[in-house]
Order: C-alpha cells, then sequence, then structure tokens
C-alpha cells in the first residue's frame, strides 16, 4: 500500500473499529522502531537502543552553573568550574544533552550531514529535558544560522530543525531568522581556539528588523554542538548587542575540556 507512518496515524484518528491502545500499537507493528544511532531493534520510537545508551555520557548529574559542564564531584550550590571562575563566559548559562564522544559524534554527525532529520523530535525531547531551567521562563528560541551558501547545499540548517523540535515539546515562541550570518566562515573543525574566535568574529547579526522582536527579551540559543564557544559567544554578542535581556545556550552536546 506504500503508506507512511504519518497517514496510519492519521487514520488512527480517524477511525474507531479497534480500541485505541491496539491503534496505538499498529505504526510500530508495521514499521518496527529502530534505534536512533545503529538500527537495532528498540521498543519505541525515537529510542536508542541499550547499548548506544550506555556509549552516550548524558549530563544528569550536578554541573557548572555558568557554562554547564559537568563536575565529577558535586562542588556544592552555586560554584563555578574553574574555566568560569577564570574566564566567564559572555552568554549566562549554557546546558547540553551530552558530551561529544565517538557514539554522540555518529548521532550528531548523520543527523547533521546524513539528512537524518527524522531524528529531531527525539533530540528536542532530550533537549526541553536538559535545557529545562532554561527553558521555564524564555521568550524566545533562537537557531544558530548557516550562511545561505551552506544552507543551499545542505538544504536545512540543523539548529533550526532543533528550535521547531524544542518549540513543539515546550512551546516557547520562535524566531527562526533572528541572527544572519553575514559572512561564510571557514569551517572550525581543526582550528585552534583563537583561530575559532577570529574565524567568526563579526559573522552574525541580529537583522534590523528583528532587533524590536528582540530586544529585552530572555533568549534561547540553540545550537548543534558547542566545541570552543567561538561560535555561540559571537551570536550572544550580536544578541546583546541588540538589547537581549539573557543569552542562554541550548546544544546537543558539547566537547569536554
Amino acid at each position: 500500500m506504500g503508506l507512511k507512518r504519518a497517514q496510519i496515524n492519521d487514520l488512527i484518528e480517524q477511525t474507531g473499529l479497534l480500541s485505541a491502545d491496539v491503534w496505538r500499537r499498529l505504526p510500530n507493528l508495521i514499521f518496527p522502531p529502530r534505534c536512533l544511532s545503529c538500527e537495532a531493534a528498540v521498543l519505541d520510537v525515537g529510542a536508542l537502543c541499550g547499548s548506544c545508551w550506555l556509549d552516550i555520557h548524558f549530563i544528569d548529574g550536578a554541573v557548572c552553573p555558568s557554562c554547564g559542564q559537568p563536575f565529577e564531584l558535586d562542588p556544592g550550590p552555586g560554584a563555578l568550574c574553574g574555566a568560569c571562575v577564570q574566564s566567564p563566559p559572555l552568554y549566562d548559562r549554557a546546558r547540553a544533552v551530552f558530551l561529544y564522544n565517538e557514539a554522540s559524534r555518529a548521532l550528531v554527525t548523520g543527523y547533521k550531514y546524513g539528512d537524518r532529520t527524522d531524528r529531531a523530535p527525539s533530540f528536542g525531547r532530550w533537549l526541553a529535558r536538559a535545557g529545562g531551567e532554561l527553558l521555564a521562563d524564555a521568550d524566545l528560541l533562537i537557531p544558530v544560522p548557516l550562511h545561505w551558501r551552506r544552507l543551499f547545499l545542505r538544504r536545512f540548517n540543523q539548529s533550526a530543525l532543533l528550535v521547531q523540535a524544542v518549540h513543539r515539546e515546550t512551546l516557547v515562541p520562535v524566531l527562526l531568522d533572528g541572527l544572519e550570518r553575514l559572512r561564510s566562515t571557514q569551517q572550525q573543525v581543526g582550528l585552534s581556539h583563537a583561530k575559532r574566535r577570529r574565524n567568526v568574529r563579526g559573522a552574525f547579526a541580529v537583522p534590523d528588523k528583528r532587533i524590536s522582536a528582540i530586544s529585552g527579551q530572555k533568549v534561547v540559543l540553540v545550537d548543534d554542538v558547542v566545541t570552543s564557544g567561538a561560535t555561540i559567544e559571537a551570536c550572544t554578542r550580536a544578541l546583546k548587542k541588540a538589547g537581549a535581556a539573557r543569552v542562554d545556550i541550548l546544544a546537543l552536546a558539547r566537547v569536554a575540556p
């Protein structure tokens, strides 16, 4: 019949011939759920298998209240990590779902470069949970933008899809064009920390037509991976220049220092 899962879900809502529980399970019988990462069989759509779950380092314990870096031991309320004490970040707070390791790299790069946009709904749920503190009183969700040339080649902005997925979980308003990338920058992969900062310096701005929408607002900036922090710092600088009252960062993954 060539029915897609969405079409079957529509049939579920429209018919009353079978029990609701049977109809809810029917799509999984026709399209057995697969692990988001390795494609092994799982019980629920959008889940990880046990092996992949163990390999991915989810951040769920004590973290630096500023940058979100996980602590090995809880230092107590309000204690900052050494990096934030030495050089406080420009943004207000940052949180991430998991650390960027070999297992999570495969999950993210498959989404970003392998057209696995079907992972976005699950990522949105994870982001909403990891960023609950940031999202509780947020006014706007804004994605880190791509330059139009890169967007044309990739066909989608992975951060924009994450923003939309988080919105569906939290109903925090979205401003997809709250930031623009003024120039095409060199890929950050392989660059030193100093070169990363120079590479994105002045690369982002708030469009004039969006300044009034951002001024005085509590913004959550969403990205897929935070590495050196150069990109999110450059975006934060642009948002605060436009008058944002607060800029928090929410990412799928962060690189451990």
